[in-house]
């Protein structure tokens, strides 16, 4: 049995998959790579492109359910609904543009339109929330680029390891 080191949970911004008009690949390719890194998925929820949603699950898993990772895939392009990162500044504590700005580079070494992701990373309390793209292909490229430093990241935040360990 695969022993579980940190808690998630996956939030879908989409308003065809809230409203039932198209699957939600992303969030299963999440899934699939975080149970796969020995994550406990401890929820997964699809929510319509709308501040009050997005907030709302935001916070309930942060707040309420404490979880040590939430993981957000859509609402980050350019858009006129695309508030994805807007919501998750406004709910966040504490910045951590490294994360954000790692995915892009990584997008750009595969496609110039990396640099069109506008997501953003940052903590709040000791949840990290991280914005990935919508894309199931770039949501692949980009979280398996960021699944090893973010172990690291998480046991610094819990402290269970300090900044310095490698």
């Amino acid at each position: 049995m695969k022993q579980h080191f940190f808690t998630a949970g996956i939030l879908t911004i989409s308003d065809k998959g809230a409203a039932g008009e198209r699957e939600d690949a992303s969030g299963e390719v999440i899934k699939e790579l975080l149970q796969e890194a020995g994550y406990q998925i401890e929820r997964y929820h699809i929510v319509p492109d709308e501040r009050e949603a997005i907030e709302k699950e935001l916070l309930h898993m942060s707040d309420h359910m404490g979880l040590n990772l939430i993981l957000t895939t859509g609402g980050t392009g350019f858009g006129p609904r695309d508030i994805t990162p807007e919501v998750t500044k406004s709910v966040i504590d504490r910045e951590a543009p490294g994360i954000s700005e790692a995915m892009r580079i990584n997008s750009l070494s595969i496609t110039p339109k990396g640099m069109l992701s506008r997501g953003v990373s940052g903590i709040r309390g000791r949840t990290l929330i991280v914005n990935l793209p919508g894309s199931p292909k770039a949501v692949r490229e980009s979280l398996e680029y960021i699944l090893s430093p973010l172990k690291h990241g998480l046991e610094i935040l819990l402290g269970r390891a300090s900044e310095c360990s490698r």
